[in-house]
């Protein structure tokens, strides 16, 4: 079969819903031919309606979207060379794998002799050759999530397009799933376009992430890259499990520079801005290191909370001031809860935001 370029790019995309809401303020962007390219955020924010839009289930109010050179905006969903996997498998109950598997290329007109290649060789590719005469119901949640995709592998589309298709499935299977679309992406080099609220997925399946918040694309590059330098403070706060710490305050000029929160203070002597700017300092939990004794020079003074072991490492909870604080540690020689600790931010990892504005402000 030969390889159709299967760049995806939109221009100035806008969804607006008869009652004014705006769903997709204004999207540009492209997907590579060949990308795993994930769209995150929270729930409502727009990333399934961007999804329909691509796939022509739903009609953009401005704006053009293209497939490779093709102009698709206007395409009817069922010409536009995609195939879209959901959360719900919408299996057929009565059809066993096989007939599950094939339906879709029967409809379409395909003879038996193409059909039967296909579904064997997507089959293969998914481990699904022993289940090929089970019906959906004798199947594992994680086995039904395959079936589903092997439904729109055999089709060969230019762009596969995924919409929460592990948010059924518990834990342990998610992750071993996460781990079968990652290596189905790399031996298909298809085009794929993921959409999740789960940022564990996006950061270990996206070779880049799109984040969006209330209709509006807040970055867009690698997982690491928007990890180390996010934009924002919504992207700050959004993308890492426990979230940033964000410690707010007004900036004022000592000999350096001291963020001072309520009833406590960070020296940020990195930072170049005015005295008396109120701003936002974060740091992740895994750059605030816990040192024994009086507070020193730089740390946080802090009375622990709450510890969290979770086997491999430990969060301890604490408060300074008015400032609360997690710390990511060894699980091993933790502070007691009351103890009197002291907090010490990796100075090369702060970053700061404008507490207004929520932009990043450049040291």
């Amino acid at each position: 079969m030969a390889h159709t370029v299967a760049e995806v790019t939109l221009r100035s995309v806008r969804k607006v819903y008869p009652n004014g809401y705006v769903a997709i303020a204004d999207a540009s962007f492209g997907v590579r031919d060949g990308e795993l390219l994930v769209l995150v955020g929270p729930s409502g924010c727009g990333k399934s309606t961007l999804l329909r839009l691509i796939a022509g289930l739903e009609e953009a109010s401005a704006g053009s979207i293209f497939i490779g050179e093709r102009d698709v905006t206007h395409v009817e969903a069922r010409d536009r060379d995609i195939a879209m996997v959901f959360q719900s498998y919408a299996l057929y109950p009565h059809m066993t794998v096989e007939r599950n598997l094939g339906f879709g290329l029967k409809l379409r007109g395909h003879d038996d002799a193409d059909i039967a290649q296909r579904v064997k060789q997507a089959a293969q590719t998914l481990e699904l050759t022993q289940f090929m005469d089970r019906l959906p119901r004798q199947l594992s949640g994680g086995q039904r999530q395959r079936v589903a995709l092997g439904r729109a592998l055999v089709r060969h589309p230019q762009v596969f397009l995924l919409d929460e298709p592990l948010s059924n499935l518990d834990a342990k299977l998610r992750a071993s799933t996460r781990a079968e679309i990652a290596r189905l992406h790399r031996s298909l080099g298809t085009t794929m376009i993921y959409v999740t609220h789960d940022q564990v997925e996006a950061m270990t399946l996206g070779q880049r992430i799109v984040v969006l918040d209330r209709g509006v694309i807040q970055q867009i590059d690698e997982p690491m890259k928007i990890y180390e330098r996010p934009v924002n403070l919504f992207v700050a706060g959004f993308l890492g499990n426990p979230a940033m710490n964000l410690l707010r305050g007004r900036l004022r000029q000592q000999s350096a520079a001291v963020l001072e929160g309520e009833g406590a203070q960070l020296s940020v002597p990195t930072l170049q801005a005015p005295a008396g700017q109120e701003i936002v300092a974060g740091i992740r939990p895994e750059d605030l290191h816990v040192v024994d004794g009086a507070a020193a020079a730089g740390g946080l003074a802090a009375t622990v909370e709450l510890l969290e072991s979770v086997g491999s490492e430990a969060f301890i909870h604490a408060t300074s001031g008015g400032w609360k604080l997690i710390a990511r540690s060894s699980p091993y020689n933790l502070p007691a809860v009351g103890a009197r600790i002291t907090l010490h931010p990796a100075p090369d990892r702060l970053h700061f935001f404008d507490a207004q504005t929520g932009k990043r402000l450049e040291q």
